[in-house]
């Protein structure tokens, strides 16, 4: 089998050690649309080096991205990339991340799940610093063809939409070169810029960066909801449902609980089309 779940469970973990400045925390934000009014000081908190803050999800790119795949050269996993998408992504963070850092990163496979036609492969990255642990990153990657090898099925983390309207809506525009700018952060797959490429996967022109939406999203939970206040994120959780181009817009729902802030995210301009789904973010 191309997957041995037992010999991934079992490997160990890999580590690199990683670093960052804030040359790398406002390129992150740019990539995701901060900055727009260049002047209005909401946004320069996110690309202004004097009054800098790092928003979470930065973890998934920390260290030139290798937090979403970091392990999939594990033992027991040999896989066609071909047949792998990712499928979600949660954060935790321990901490506010700061502005430069350097800390240790270690990856590992932390489950895998057999979904029949299809394997999950739940794959962890945490990082520490000498002050102590920083965040830890779970990447789900589904992978096409790879199931039905007799392992667990895996727990269920869907969430039933609030039959409600939603406490608020905000739309973000997708810059055309959003793509562009984002992949300068660590992820040069080629889907995301090149149109003879994304042709080949099936697409009429590339497709925006499913992280890209992930951090535009909880950009626009935190401006909106939690005062612009980074901190108070602990943990920010999502299910990858459809594919955004650059240049559509982003319709965002928020519906407030107690400590955390349930989402969808669908694409404007194809009729709602799902985009984010399952989405939670956790705060104090």
């Amino acid at each position: 089998m191309p997957i041995d779940a037992s010999a991934a469970l079992a490997a160990e973990p890999r580590r690199a050690e990683i670093g960052w400045d804030h040359k790398d925390v406002q390129l992150y934000h740019l990539g995701l649309g901060a900055g727009t009014p260049a002047t209005d000081p909401d946004e320069l908190r996110y690309t202004l080096e004097s009054r800098l803050q790092v928003l979470p999800c930065f973890a998934t790119v920390a260290g030139a991205g290798t937090a979403a795949f970091g392990g999939m050269g594990a033992p027991g996993i040999d896989v066609d990339l071909a047949a792998v998408l990712h499928a979600g992504q949660t954060v935790r963070v321990h901490r506010p991340i700061p502005v430069t850092g350097r800390a240790v990163q270690t990856s590992k496979v932390a489950a895998v799940y057999d979904k029949g036609k299809a394997a999950v492969i739940v794959l962890r990255t945490e990082a520490s610093d000498d002050d102590g642990p920083l965040w830890t990153n779970d990447a789900e990657i589904f992978v096409r063809g790879e199931g039905g090898f007799g392992g667990e099925r895996g727990p269920s983390d869907r969430l039933t939409v609030p039959e409600r309207a939603p406490d608020r809506t905000v739309e973000r525009r997708i810059r055309e070169d959003q793509a562009l700018l984002y992949r300068l952060s660590g992820d040069w797959n080629p889907l995301h810029a090149d149109p003879a490429f994304a042709k080949l996967a099936g697409f009429d022109r590339p497709i925006l960066h499913g992280l890209c939406t992930y951090g535009m999203t909880l950009k626009a939970v935190t401006d909106t909801l939690l005062e612009g206040d980074v901190s108070r994120i602990t943990a920010y959780r999502t299910r990858f449902a459809g594919v955004v181009f650059p240049g559509e817009t982003l319709r965002i729902r928020m519906w407030t609980g107690d400590g955390r802030v349930q989402v969808t995210v669908t694409a404007v301009e194809r009729d709602d089309a799902p985009v984010l789904a399952d989405t939670l973010v956790e705060h104090s």
